[in-house]
């Protein structure tokens, strides 16, 4: 089942694809440059979303230490 809708995405994607940059190819070659593409853009987008989730933790870990700093000198100036 996923190969089938694997074909299908991609002979949508690379249908739209060849009607935007105006190009004229055969119905395989369509599914072929569909699929490609849809190939590419989930590599590229996995790569992002790693970079991404690790700037992100980075930045939580760095706002998440600030809160407990401030939280300990609010508590240590509390006494």
């Amino acid at each position: 089942m996923p190969f089938i809708l694997l074909i299908i995405i991609g002979a949508a994607a690379g249908f739209l694809a060849t009607r935007i940059m105006d190009v004229r190819t055969d119905v395989p070659t369509t599914i072929a440059i569909g699929v490609g593409g849809a190939l590419i853009s989930g590599l590229l987008m996995r790569s992002l979303m790693a970079i991404g989730s690790f700037a992100f933790g980075a930045i939580g870990a760095v706002l998440g230490a600030i809160l407990v700093i401030w939280l300990w000198q609010k508590l240590s100036n509390r006494s």
